[in-house]
């Protein structure tokens, strides 16, 4: 397969993702036209110097509105998507740490929600205590002290596994993803401060590429800037002719599913009790740490 630079999808503004001026450019189709968002109308060409047309307003808009929408776009305007360089390591490592780092409540706490049998079984195991000791203070202990334990193992298996990473593919960015043809890590920029990361790596046996590392600031999130660098790598792809765009969450978090479905990835199954590299498989880590593994898939040819 033949791989066009990596350095043809860089440098790209969020400018409503308008296309940048430029013969390398100029070919490019921008990603609002190849995945618009859900509900919009077909994008509309704009010629040269001409401001694009806005959404269809659905009735008259307040002086307040004009002025939000005008807030926003100037807050996407301001934000740059660009290829990874060397300096930015020591802030790409920060935002995976702290957005890896999340995962710790929600799969403690929120992720209890998705194991139904291990909620049975806590259940079991608060009434057989109350049955043995007919204590109804011990018995209000137990809940408490079964989410302790999740939130301990939890926090063990997502730091052995943020040790593993970070001395793997996210030690050498340039080694792992610059250089390997097919493949690329890109930031996002914004004020000139690097605040959210997203990377792509080829696999020739399947003609796919797979979204990675993907993550933004917490205090960055809610101005698009996930979606930008989602449609960084559907951009690459397309461009270097790969059949589909695949990846894989452990994600709780709703929003962070339906941003991939936003970005048009179809659901395509879930691998229950997913291993982390760094679990000692354990019978307490496995009664305190589940991980439900959920694949998606963007088809954009058929081979």
């Amino acid at each position: 397969m033949n791989f066009l630079p990596v350095n043809m999808v860089c440098e790209t503004k969020m400018v409503a993702d308008e296309e940048m001026p430029g013969s390398k450019n100029d070919a490019i189709v921008s990603s609002s036209q190849m995945w618009p968002a859900p509900g919009s109308p077909p994008p509309v060409a704009a010629s040269s110097g001409a401001p694009s047309p806005g959404p269809p307003s659905s009735g008259s808009s307040s002086p307040e509105e004009a002025e939000g929408g005008e807030q926003k776009q100037l807050k996407a305007e301001a934000v740059l998507i660009r290829e990874f360089q060397p300096s930015d390591q020591a802030s790409v490592c920060r935002i995976f740490y702290h957005g890896i780092m999340e995962r710790i409540p929600n799969t403690a706490l929120r992720g209890l929600k998705q194991q139904p049998k291990i909620l049975l079984f806590y259940s079991c195991l608060t009434v057989m205590c109350f049955y043995l000791t007919k204590s109804s203070l011990l018995t209000c202990c137990v809940p408490t002290l079964l989410l302790g334990a999740r939130y301990y193992y939890s926090r063990k298996v997502i730091l052995s596994y943020l040790e593993c990473v970070l001395q793997t593919d996210m030690s050498d960015i340039e080694q792992y993803y610059m250089k390997p043809a097919g493949s690329c890590f890109w930031v996002a920029v914004l004020d000139g401060n690097v605040v959210g990361i997203v990377a792509a790596r080829g696999n020739e046996e399947d003609n796919t590429v797979e979204l990675r590392r993907m993550s933004v600031d917490f205090d960055q999130r809610g101005k698009g800037i996930a979606k930008a660098l989602g449609r960084k790598v559907l951009e690459f792809a397309v461009l270097n002719n790969y059949s589909a765009v695949v990846l894989g969450t452990t994600a709780v978090k709703p929003a962070a599913h339906k941003l991939y479905e936003s970005l048009g990835f179809k659901y395509v199954g879930v691998t229950e009790h997913y291993v982390l590299p760094g679990m000692n498989h354990s019978i307490l880590e496995k009664m305190f740490f589940q991980l439900r593994y959920h694949r998606y898939r963007l088809l954009l040819r058929e081979e």
